[in-house]
């Protein structure tokens, strides 16, 4: 445990001397935040808290990006290598990976949060404990999902491909760029698949204040089973060298990572109530319904 503390501070030592993590941590998600709230809140402090869900889920799935680019980075550049003579092994330095991101996106978090409390009006901060939770759950569990693209790739433009793939399902499919509610149906059941999406229902929900101890249960549970099998299988796969390359058939391994998401998205497919009440809390938003949000049971 000390060995993994020590390596975090360093780590986020070393991102805080980085003007370039510094702009796309804190500068680019502000500026979107600004951007959604001046041209799609229309003075609505509804709308504001549900665009400050949207913006802290591609906030927290950043963690996703700069990991992987930057442990290829390191393999590439023998840096690793370095660290390996400490010595250090894969479990804690994945693990500070983890831990330095998760501290430096608080920052970001907070900063998102008073400009929409202050500056734009939103009337309230939201369930704060669920916020709380699910960004701690999120930025672990994508974090983790990076490490596994870096164990598994060769090159940074290997890397930069699955990223870019990964990337641009995790941000249209899930409802953190445009709301999930006015996707077709058969788009919104594909998107029950994907992790993302109980990320971003879940803080949206939270930013609105229009969520239950129940559903956050069940988006945490989610993300938990999915960051363990993810930290897993980047702890087994995880190479030091450049030279190293990985197995064909370990690659297979990144398959389990999908499979508590199956499940889940099964689940709600065949009888949940996930898609209901997203519909219905972005109409309540939006002003398309006049009567308060049903109770939750679940």
């Amino acid at each position: 445990m000390s060995r993994t503390w020590t390596l975090t501070k360093m780590r986020m030592r070393l991102a805080m001397r980085n003007r370039m993590f510094l702009f796309f941590s804190l500068v680019m998600p502000l500026g979107f935040l600004v951007f959604g709230v001046m041209i799609f809140s229309k003075g609505s402090p509804g709308l504001v808290a549900y665009i400050l869900g949207a913006i802290l889920t591609v906030t927290v799935m950043g963690s996703f990006w700069g990991l992987s680019v930057q442990l290829v980075t390191f393999r590439e550049q023998g840096i690793l290598r370095r660290f390996r003579l400490a010595p250090v092994g894969a479990g804690p330095l994945l693990a500070s990976s983890i831990l330095s991101n998760y501290f430096l996106i608080i920052p970001s978090v907070l900063v998102e949060m008073f400009v929409c409390r202050w500056a734009f009006h939103m009337e309230t901060w939201g369930n704060l404990w669920a916020i709380i939770v699910l960004v701690t759950f999120g930025s672990a569990t994508f974090s983790a999902f990076g490490l596994i693209v870096a164990s598994i790739t060769n090159t940074m433009q290997e890397t930069q491909i699955i990223n870019q793939l990964v990337w641009t399902v995790f941000l249209f499919l899930s409802g953190a760029s445009f709301p999930l509610a006015i996707f077709p149906q058969w788009i919104q059941r594909c998107a029950l698949f994907n992790p993302a999406t109980y990320l971003a229902t879940g803080l949206e929900a939270a930013t609105t204040n229009l969520v239950s101890t129940g559903e956050i249960l069940t988006d945490v549970l989610a993300l938990a089973i999915g960051l363990y099998a993810a930290f897993e299988i980047s702890r087994q796969i995880f190479r030091w060298e450049p030279e190293a390359k990985v197995p064909r058939r370990a690659k297979l391994w990144v398959l389990a990572v999908l499979v508590p998401f199956l499940a889940f998205g099964a689940y709600e497919n065949a009888g949940g109530t996930r898609l209901a009440r997203i519909q219905h809390d972005f109409q309540h938003i939006t002003g398309q319904l006049s009567m308060p949000p049903v109770p939750r049971s679940r």
